[in-house]
């Protein structure tokens, strides 16, 4: 059996996004590539605590605020790891190389310094992903009252929307999930439309969103740019991390209108069903904006709203 070595890996972002690289020094294995910070989880060592040793040995920062993010495991010729992944968002200190290592720091979506390590692809395009999933509520709302609040939240900066009315016609549906994807790659934000890839293809939006019964039925990911799942359990949150998709909804984290009475995770229960998974996973259910730090703590890369997104 294949030993993994351990390690702990820091994205410290600035709250413009910015998130920093690091230049592995001479002598290492891929001296000259980028990578996140960080370093080997030593015996005894939790990964959190590795995270702050790292830190502290390779930028000479002290951590304040660090948040578990997605647990990924590579194959290099030389080791296979799996990467514990931390967002850290306050610290103390300014960093610098105390190995002489070049640091930089990027946005995800432009990155300018080559080459970078392999094992990370998967974590940039994870962290272009915004912290809030906006659901559509145009049924309840009506349709024309809906999109004055879409155009508002859209110039407020909501990135990523899904489109989800289950009580509409077909017809209707197309023409609304058309109009909504117009308006929202105007402002540059994504969106994912429910159940349904043929119609996401045909309104040109960027991908779907899987219900926990299609996605138990998959055996492989749908051929489109953005492919994500509602889940309720484990189970199907690892079949999703089988699949590859790009994140996953986890519910009912609190009670809700539209479920009342049904048994919900609470955030504990939540930080248990997403430790060490490798895509990014949402919380949904009787949260709002206020609850994002909280989210944060548990694991999760945000939250889903549906009446609170608008």
């Amino acid at each position: 059996m294949t030993k993994i070595l351990e390690v702990a890996a820091a994205v410290l972002q600035r709250p413009d996004g910015e998130f920093l690289l690091a230049e592995r020094p001479a002598g290492k294995p891929y001296a000259g590539w980028w990578e996140f910070p960080g370093g080997k989880i030593e015996e005894g060592e939790s990964p959190y605590h590795a995270l702050e040793r790292e830190l502290r040995e390779e930028l000479g920062i002290e951590v304040a605020v660090a948040h578990p993010w997605l647990t990924r495991v590579y194959t290099y010729p030389h080791a296979t790891v799996r990467l514990h992944f931390f967002r850290v968002v306050n610290w103390h200190g300014e960093p610098h190389g105390k190995e002489n290592q070049r640091l930089s720091w990027q946005y995800p979506d432009a990155v300018s310094v080559t080459p970078l390590l392999p094992a990370n692809g998967p974590i940039l395009r994870s962290l272009i992903l915004p912290p809030v999933c906006a659901i559509t509520h145009a049924n309840e709302l009506g349709i024309e009252p809906f999109l004055e609040r879409l155009q508002i939240a859209l110039q407020q900066g909501v990135k990523l929307i899904q489109v989800r009315e289950k009580a509409m016609d077909a017809a209707t549906l197309r023409v609304f999930a058309a109009e909504v994807v117009q308006r929202a790659h105007s402002h540059g934000a994504r969106v994912v439309i429910n159940g349904d890839a043929a119609l996401a293809r045909e309104v040109g939006a960027d991908g779907v969103q899987l219900n926990s019964a299609q996605l138990m039925a998959l055996a492989a990911r749908p051929e489109v740019e953005l492919v994500s799942a509602s889940c309720h359990d484990r189970r199907e949150l690892d079949k999703a991390a089988e699949l590859e998709l790009d994140f996953a909804l986890l519910s009912p984290v609190r009670p809700t209108l539209s479920h009342p009475g049904a048994p919900v995770l609470g955030w504990d229960g939540f930080a248990r069903l997403v430790k060490d998974l490798p895509m990014p996973v949402y919380a949904l259910g009787g949260v709002s904006g206020a609850d994002l730090d909280e989210a944060w703590q548990h694991g999760a890369h945000g939250i889903a709203m549906l009446r609170g997104a608008w």
